[in-house]
């Protein structure tokens, strides 16, 4: 699978749902699954998934950071407060929520400009194709880029988690 090597990565600032800056380094563990979510798209269901990821490897170093995005059809709508009370209650979300962000275009969040520079295991690289795009930075901050159709609990995906946290 195409991948990029940036120890960048961890380090760029972004706004947490309460609007402290923070790096994925503090909010997330030696193994994080950046994806850009949505709550009302068709790729929704998959908030089940990412919060069985969450509690199936959290003790051992694994964090998803989900990003609010708006950007794609108007899904993701509501102010922080209706997006965290929805991840709540709807799925039981227990990782950690940033604050919306953009993830295309000039004024996407400095963190998706540098994310997206990685290549999906077709080699390609640039835009966020929709929602739920994945991005599952390891320890040496190697981004492996999925795109939204992939399930979070795909092999792939799964397999690389596994392979980068301690027993």
């Amino acid at each position: 699978m195409p991948e990029i090597t940036t120890t960048d990565v961890r380090q760029i600032p972004f706004q947490t749902a309460d609007g402290e800056a923070a790096t994925l380094d503090e909010v997330g563990g030696p193994v994080t699954l950046v994806v850009n979510v949505a709550s009302k798209c068709g790729l929704t269901p998959q908030y089940e998934q990412l919060e069985q990821l969450q509690r199936a490897y959290a003790e051992r170093g694994f964090t998803v950071v989900g990003f609010p995005c708006n950007q794609f059809m108007g899904q993701e709508p509501g102010s922080m407060e209706e997006i965290l009370d929805y991840c709540a209650v709807t799925w039981g979300v227990s990782f950690p929520i940033a604050d919306k962000v953009k993830v295309n275009g000039a004024k996407a969040a400095e963190l998706y400009k540098a994310l997206r520079e990685s290549p999906d295991a077709q080699g390609k690289a640039g835009r966020v194709q929709w929602n739920f795009e994945k991005f599952l930075v390891t320890p040496d901050g190697t981004v492996h880029r999925f795109r939204p159709q992939t399930l979070p609990n795909d092999p792939a995906i799964v397999s690389l988690i596994e392979a980068n946290l301690p027993g």
